[in-house]
C-alpha cells in the first residue's frame, strides 16, 4: 500500500531512480529537469533537506515497498499558504493515486503545517493534472503563462 513520507536522506537513491525512469514521461507534459538535474542530484536533494528545514517547503513522496510512485511538494510557503506542485510515475498514473496523494497533502498542509490556502497550476494540455485538481477541491482562479504555455492557476481553501 502506498505511503506519503516527507523526504529525508535515506529517499535519495529511490527517487533518482524515480526521476530517471519518468523523465521523458514527464517531459511530455513539464518542462525537463536537464542534464544538471541529474549530475548534480546529490547536491540538489541536500539543498532541498535543507530548506525544509526552515519550514519554507514541505517535500513529500508517495512510497511503495521503498518504490517512488510520486512526489507531492509545497513550496514558498508563506503568511500560510503555499504552492503544491506533483508529479506521479508513467507506471502508477490512472489509478487514483495522484488525487489521493494531493488530498492528503492538502490535510497534512493544514493540520501539519497550519496552512489555509493552496495553489497550484497546471498546462491547459495536462488535462490529467488538470483533473486531478478538480477532484481534489481546487478552483481555478485565472489563466497562466507556464514556461510559455497557457495555463490555469488554481486555490483550494483549508478550513477545517
Amino acid at each position: 500500500m502506498p505511503e506519503l513520507q516527507r523526504l529525508t536522506p535515506d529517499h535519495a537513491p529511490a527517487l533518482l531512480e524515480f526521476e530517471r525512469e519518468n523523465r521523458a514521461y514527464f517531459a511530455r507534459s513539464v518542462p525537463d529537469r536537464g542534464d544538471d538535474y541529474f549530475a548534480q542530484f546529490d547536491a540538489r536533494h541536500a539543498a532541498l533537506l535543507a530548506e525544509q528545514e526552515t519550514g519554507h517547503c514541505h517535500f513529500h513522496l508517495l512510497v511503495d515497498d521503498g518504490e517512488v510512485l510520486g512526489r507531492f511538494n509545497l513550496v514558498d510557503v508563506a503568511d500560510g499558504v503555499a504552492d503544491l506542485g506533483y508529479r506521479v510515475a508513467e507506471r502508477a498514473a490512472g489509478r487514483g493515486l495522484a488525487t489521493a496523494g494531493v488530498r492528503q497533502v492538502c490535510d497534512l498542509a493544514r493540520d501539519a503545517y497550519g496552512l489555509v490556502r493552496l495553489t497550484a497550476s497546471a498546462t491547459l494540455a495536462n488535462a490529467g493534472s488538470l483533473a486531478v485538481l478538480r477532484r481534489a477541491g481546487f478552483t481555478p482562479v485565472g489563466e497562466v503563462l507556464l514556461d510559455g504555455h497557457p495555463g490555469l492557476r488554481h486555490v483550494r481553501e483549508l478550513a477545517g
